[in-house]
């Protein structure tokens, strides 16, 4: 993909327009209807780390052909009624650290500004996304049998919805657009927020406990080395998905889903709706056809061009502070 230039207050960080962006932001600091305000406090600043994050926002790697993990999936997560919370009070991982914080249903995968992001699996792109209080420009990809993948804090798409794309396709430019980078610059981490829902369900696509391992390669993920495009779009059950939209509490959101006259478009926006803003919804709705269990189907979501393996953020800082 021919590399793009980048606005960086207004694709970087994503601030454009001002006026819509400084609205988003009051939504997550303030709340709004049915969505209780974010939270987050001193031990918030466990999130910061200048060392990395000076290389990443000039478009450097901080470790050269790696992908540097910064946060995991919360295995502990705070109640949503609670609100969004980025404070470090409960925080347990995958491998029993705490590479985490109380509300991360995801993996944050740093990466340098500018880098190529890449579909994880074939799918479809059912939903392009820009919201400053919750991570920026996203893109929203249904790879079937229930599995949908996030990618957010993007600089730049470079795929619309309804395109179908390959495993390892490129799909945008990363940056850090959102009020996270907002907020901590410059001394946040840029990085791409990854998440993985399996069955409508915000999932850890690492092996843990006695659930497998989502990604292709084993226990850590590694770049697509092919072009697969084993998709079939996902089936849902049209019952069910009424009966959410009708439990959401939020007039206004009920009527934006209902407006998606393709079934898999009200389908996939709803369930987005339904992790985004959970406590909008009376009751958590399954709305595809059948429950479908974890296979690996997964790969990193970077090019094997830019990046050949991922390194965890607490394993890498320790050793390179003793070296210096």
């Amino acid at each position: 993909m021919q590399k793009q230039k980048l606005r960086f207050f207004g694709d970087t960080m994503g601030l454009a327009p001002f006026p819509l962006r400084f609205q988003q932001a009051m939504k997550a600091i303030r709340g709004e209807e049915d969505v209780p305000r974010a939270q987050w406090g001193l031990s918030s600043l466990s999130q910061l780390f200048p060392t990395v994050s000076r290389k990443l926002w000039r478009g450097k790697p901080y470790l050269k052909n790696k992908v540097l993990i910064s946060n995991l999936f919360n295995h502990t997560q705070t109640p949503v009624e609670e609100g969004w919370s980025v404070k470090k009070t409960q925080a347990l991982d995958f491998r029993g650290r705490q590479l985490t914080y109380n509300s991360h249903n995801g993996t944050d995968f740093a990466i340098p500004i500018g880098s190529m992001v890449c579909t994880a699996a074939p799918g479809k792109v059912v939903a392009v996304l820009s919201q400053f209080n919750r991570g920026g420009l996203k893109i929203f990809i249904d790879h079937g049998e229930g599995l949908m993948t996030c990618y957010a804090h993007l600089a730049k798409n470079v795929v619309q919805v309804g395109d179908e794309v390959k495993r390892g396709e490129a799909i945008a430019i990363s940056g850090y657009s959102g009020l996270d980078a907002a907020v901590t610059f410059p001394f946040g981490v840029p990085h791409v927020h990854f998440n993985v829902w399996l069955n409508g369900e915000p999932v850890d696509p690492f092996a843990h406990g006695e659930h497998t391992s989502l990604w292709m390669a084993g226990a850590l993920p590694a770049p697509a080395t092919g072009t697969g495009t084993d998709y079939a779009p996902s089936v849902y059950n049209e019952e069910n998905l009424q009966r959410a939209i009708a439990h959401c509490k939020t007039h206004s959101v009920r009527k934006q889903l209902m407006q998606h006259e393709a079934l898999e478009l009200r389908a996939a926006h709803t369930i987005i709706e339904m992790n985004y803003y959970p406590t909008r919804f009376a009751t958590r709705m399954h709305l595809y056809d059948k429950t479908y269990p974890r296979t690996p189907r997964l790969d990193l979501p970077f090019s094997v061009n830019e990046f050949q393996e991922v390194v965890f953020l607490d394993d890498v800082l320790p050793r390179l502070m003793r070296k210096n």
